[in-house]
């Protein structure tokens, strides 16, 4: 909500601040659905949360979280506002910078399953991935310490280390698919362009509701 206001002041100076609706899900709830791989349970929640969001006036959705845009085409068909996908946005600024091979960076299931890279795939970007061991231990830090607040140095100097890595393997590019990255990896721990999913998509959503084009 805070880069939403702040991209909103950006662009029109003064007092202005974002004008939104917002449904928050209990994420114990849905953590608990995704560990036991009932994606539908927890595509049924947002679904629910997202037909109040259009009964109260939404002109469209935002999903403020990567991995659940693997419900994404649930949560659409119960509704008839668009959703404004995390990865189309996020795609777009990659090829506006003109990279075509970029390291992401994720829950387990952002970086291991289909529907995130091959959405950027079909942009025609290619995607690169920590290795299995790599994968585990960068989850591990997502949901043990970022989503309870816990920024620790160890594990951003991880998450430096992996992204060095996908640097060698060709990365030009570094994703950071999961929302609370943004914590602990800043620019400048990489060599190559940081794309924070989290400030992309609120850019992107402040612009349709201001009828630009994203920049």
């Amino acid at each position: 909500m805070q880069r939403y206001c702040e991209e909103v002041k950006r662009k029109r100076g003064g007092l202005h601040s974002a004008k939104c609706l917002l449904y928050s899900v209990d994420f114990e709830e849905i953590e608990q659905y995704q560990s036991e791989g009932n994606w539908e349970k927890a595509g049924a929640v947002l679904a629910n949360a997202a037909r109040s969001l259009e009964k109260g006036g939404a002109d469209f959705i935002v999903i403020c979280t990567n991995t659940m845009h693997k419900v994404i085409d649930n949560i659409q068909s119960k509704i008839n506002i668009p959703i404004v996908h995390i990865a189309d946005a996020t795609a777009s600024r990659i090829k506006e910078n003109g990279l075509r091979t970029v390291g992401l960076l994720g829950t387990k299931y952002t970086m291991e399953q289909d529907f995130y890279k091959a959405r950027l795939e079909l942009n025609g970007i290619k995607v690169i991935v920590p290795h299995a061991t790599e994968r585990e231990h960068i989850n591990k830090i997502i949901y043990e310490e970022l989503c309870l607040g816990k920024i620790h140095q160890e594990s951003r100097d991880y998450y430096k280390r992996v992204i060095h890595g996908l640097i060698k393997m060709g990365a030009e590019g570094i994703i950071l698919g999961c929302t609370e990255i943004g914590l602990l990896v800043k620019p400048e721990d990489s060599k190559v362009p940081v794309f924070d999913t989290t400030y992309i998509h609120a850019v992107e959503a402040v612009n349709l509701s201001l009828n630009e084009k994203l920049k």
